[in-house]
């Protein structure tokens, strides 16, 4: 067994999993600093004072996990890829067997991380074009990545007969701009829905579309959702 192989094998010294507990904190920490202030002031015009302010921490401590303002800057927005690369395959991966409850589970994951990351969802579309060509091209072909568990449910789903003969790419990074729409529209969509009602009215708009009518009955729970919300109210005006 080679080295690194036999030390992932062994039992995680107590000490040390403490400091890589309260190192990711940290870390975390940091990031949703970053995000925050970067989205309000822009990246260029934040400075890694203004960062450590906002954190609560010194100047020194960042330096300590990031080199500078633009490794922070990548940092941010690999942090949010990272989340859908982990807790994405996860909530499929429970979901079971049924193409629809698969659908309805990844899609789902993807608005809870966009809910955590909605600072830095922003902030991806307002600044990741100051980052430089190769910072740029690991976040296009990360975010190809994280799509792939989406891609492989509606290929399923459309194998099994539960879904139309759909583009699988094209609807996956539908759903997945659908997802993103609760960050960049958060001040709109919060006048009127809770963040689990959105999730649910999007899911039944995207799913309306993508079942096959034959299997409409039996995903009534799911479709039901936008129906409800596009009735007229029975309420006479004045009572």
């Amino acid at each position: 067994m080679n080295p690194a192989a036999l030390e992932a094998a062994m039992p995680l010294d107590p000490d040390r999993a403490a400091r890589e507990a309260r190192k990711m904190q940290r870390s975390r920490q940091l990031l949703d600093a970053a995000a925050r202030v970067m989205e309000r002031e822009g990246s260029h015009a934040v400075s890694m004072q203004a960062v450590a302010d906002e954190a609560d921490v010194s100047v020194g401590l960042i330096y300590r996990y990031f080199g500078g303002k633009d490794e922070l800057l990548l940092a941010v927005i690999l942090n949010v890829l990272e989340d859908f690369a982990s807790t994405v395959p996860a909530a499929v991966e429970a979901a079971g067997d049924d193409p629809v409850e698969r659908l309805a589970a990844a899609f789902g994951a993807y608005c809870r991380v966009i809910e955590r990351h909605r600072h830095a969802t922003v902030l991806t579309y307002r600044e990741s074009k100051s980052l430089d060509e190769a910072g740029r091209r690991r976040i296009k072909e990360y975010e190809v990545e994280t799509t792939q568990p989406l891609v492989g449910v509606l290929r399923d789903g459309i194998d099994a007969g539960a879904f139309r003969p759909v583009e699988p790419e094209m609807v996956a990074y539908n759903l997945l701009l659908v997802a993103h729409a609760w960050a960049l529209k958060h001040w709109y969509f919060e006048r009127t829905l809770s963040f689990e009602d959105c999730v649910r009215n999007q899911l039944s708009l995207a799913l309306h579309g993508l079942i096959e009518p034959r299997q409409r009955r039996r995903y009534t729970r799911f479709l039901e959702a936008s129906e409800r919300r596009s009735r007229p109210s029975t309420v006479a005006p004045g009572s």
